[in-house]
């Protein structure tokens, strides 16, 4: 199961945080994924196994635009 994830959501994970907090910020997409903790900032980079056995629900979804690949220039040849 894949699970849609996007720059600038914010999820809740199952297990708190050692310093209490339960949501993260998703700040990076790629192989892993970064997280920021909202109550004290530190980051931290899970595999995306890894954050889907432990995500629990997303708290707010992020722009959908920000999460897709970049569009490719479309080369316009010169004109004479």
């Amino acid at each position: 199961m894949t699970i849609e994830i996007r720059l600038g959501d914010v999820v809740r994970l199952r297990k708190p945080h050692p310093c209490g907090g339960y949501n993260w910020d998703v700040v990076r997409l790629g192989a892993d994924i970064g997280l920021q903790c909202n109550t004290c900032g530190r980051r931290v980079l899970l595999t995306r196994r890894e954050f889907a056995k432990r995500i629990k629900t997303f708290v707010r979804r992020g722009d959908p635009a920000s999460g897709a690949a970049p569009q490719t220039p479309v080369f316009v040849p010169p004109t004479s």
